[in-house]
């Protein structure tokens, strides 16, 4: 193919500099003790959601998190789900969302019968503009005896979901006011965010609920895997009630006292995640410097800067990003054939959520920012290994 020009080939000259051939986005490493626990599981049978690994895992989360309570769920989607339901979300009600997310987030929504409302994200932090949505639903909103109202659609508004963006906080403190104010209940959808800090408290303490993930690529893993994470005590059992199917307990009766669903995580992979959450703070720790050897590598290369956490934020950095200059947007997809085409795996920011066909009717705010921002986006290999072939 014809080269690609600046950035495009500065982009691979410094990839080639700094990573191993064949670099992925985000691969786990497994060097603690995952054979011994997960073996553990094996020799004594104990691998469905009964074993003590679940219940050791969640106190990890609890205490790394700072957050009260921590419920180990089957993935991050479904922890979501659980949260939209015990947040007593219904089928109807309409649930501000990033379009600039994983599809997951709206389909915890949608999946339920509730309304995905797409909002706009800033450059600043990737994730929810606050300023703009406080003024969209100004605009379009009425608070009634019954909550937010959508004056437009005439349906409730009931929550508000922030993504923290490839491991970078939204700026929750405005978030929190804007929810005070028009009645919403706050949900983090904290996937990303494990190790990430908004003004030194960690994500996912902010909102009355949050959900994590630890699937494959996640800077902790448990193969598949999420947690709901609350500060609310009675929230907490009632989580542990709804993904363990509603059963009421009894010696030999299947009695259930509610809609729930069979979404506890098997002790087998949360054998997994202690192991790598004894080995979490070194995996920051590279991540960081990961992160900070990226951005002092590309800080002379025309047409892009690598993407750093907002001024009150101390971020996991989970996926690093290239921002694209607006003059070199017309890039984006010539750089990402170059690079993956020479083995270094570099991918876009997701398809914004407006524009995939089941999405596209649903109701929105001006998504300027999000539309820009996709055209500019480059993730690329964040592996911590890779800091550790670097030293």
């Amino acid at each position: 193919m014809n080269a690609v020009p600046p950035p495009g080939e500065e982009i691979l000259c410094v990839l080639r500099d700094l990573l191993p051939a064949g670099a992925a986005l985000h691969e786990p490493e497994f060097a603690g003790k995952e054979w011994d626990y997960v073996k553990d599981c094996l020799d004594t049978g104990w691998v469905s959601t009964a074993g003590k690994y679940v219940e050791t895992f969640e106190d990890m989360l609890s205490d790394f998190t700072g957050a009260g309570h921590a419920v180990a769920c089957v993935n991050g989607t479904a922890a979501l789900h659980a949260c939209f339901m015990l947040a007593g979300i219904e089928a109807g009600d309409e649930v501000i969302l990033p379009a600039l997310t994983f599809v997951g987030t709206a389909n915890a929504a949608a999946g339920m019968g509730a309304v995905p409302h797409f909002a706009d994200a800033e450059e600043r932090t990737l994730g929810l503009d606050p300023e703009k949505l406080g003024a969209h639903l100004t605009a379009i909103s009425e608070i009634t005896t019954d909550g937010l109202r959508n004056k437009e659609t005439g349906r409730k508004i009931v929550a508000c979901v922030p993504i923290h963006t490839f491991g970078h906080p939204a700026d929750l403190d405005p978030l929190v006011e804007i929810c005070r104010k028009f009645k919403l209940t706050l949900i983090e959808d904290a996937a990303e965010s494990l190790g990430t800090y908004y003004k030194k408290r960690h994500t996912g303490n902010h909102g009355r609920l949050a959900a994590l993930s630890f699937n494959g690529n996640k800077t902790v893993t448990t193969g598949g895997g999420g947690a709901i994470l609350t500060n609310d005590p009675e929230l907490a059992t009632r989580a542990r009630h709804l993904t363990t199917t509603a059963k009421v307990a009894h010696k030999w009766e299947y009695r259930h006292d509610q809609v729930g669903f069979n979404y506890r995580l098997p002790n087998i992979n949360a054998a997994l995640g202690c192991a790598q959450m004894e080995q979490l703070p070194r995996f920051l720790e590279q991540k960081r410097r990961l992160a900070e050897t990226y951005a002092n590598a590309f800080a002379d290369v025309d047409g892009v800067r690598f993407f750093t956490e907002p001024d009150f934020a101390k971020s996991n950095y989970w996926l690093n990003v290239l921002l694209l200059d607006a003059e070199a947007a017309g890039l984006r997809d010539d750089i990402l054939v170059l690079s993956n085409d020479n083995g270094f795996m570099t991918r876009p920011a997701w398809t914004p959520l407006h524009r995939l066909p089941m999405f596209a009717d649903f109701p929105r705010m001006d998504l300027s920012v999000t539309e820009d921002l996709y055209s500019r986006i480059i993730n690329i290999p964040s592996s911590p290994r890779i800091m550790a072939g670097l030293s």
